[in-house]
């Protein structure tokens, strides 16, 4: 095992030298009084390897989700995009708030439970609202009965699914 003196103080080389904080002021000592040997023995002393001489942390960063900070900073559920099943009693409450209470009540009322931004039609057969409505009866007769949904079908019965399909399109359009 071989020992560096410097300033009195042993440098095993057996440990390996990371930072020159670990050298002590005899760096500093070295540069101060022109030692160069010193100096670049210690220099040379230290490890190359960047790794050690960068400093890392080591705590793996927590992504939080939406949830937890809603969570912690005790927010309420965000405004839906559409309507749900609740919607339209809060809009109904929020249509009463404004005519007992004007705005502001209105307006409270909407941050403590929030409305859906757009509330579709319903029961038009997917087409929209003003068009369906324009539709005579006869018309709208001859529209599908249920609004169109996509094929649930499995490899092992797609051709039973396709020919369902043709004759099911088949019957809609002669109609």
């Amino acid at each position: 095992m071989i020992k560096v003196y410097f300033s009195m103080q042993p440098i095993s080389l057996d440990n390996m030298l990371i930072n020159e904080i670990q050298l002590g002021t005899g760096l500093n000592q070295a540069v101060e009084s022109g030692r160069r040997a010193d100096f670049s023995l210690m220099l040379a002393l230290l490890s190359s390897e960047l790794m050690e001489n960068t400093p890392q942390d080591n705590e793996p960063e927590q992504i939080q989700t939406e949830q937890q900070l809603r969570a912690y900073f005790e927010l309420p559920s965000p405004q839906p995009l559409t309507t749900s099943e609740h919607c339209y009693q809060r809009s109904a409450d929020q249509a009463k708030a404004f005519h007992e209470s004007g705005i502001a009540s209105t307006r409270l009322l909407h941050g403590l439970q929030p409305t859906a931004l757009t509330f579709p039609a319903e029961n038009t057969k997917g087409l929209p609202e003003d068009l369906f409505h324009n539709l005579s009866v006869h018309e709208r007769r001859k529209l599908p009965p249920e609004e169109p949904r996509p094929i649930s079908a499995s490899p092992k019965n797609l051709y039973t699914s396709l020919i369902h399909a043709k004759r099911t399109s088949e019957l809609y359009h002669a109609a």
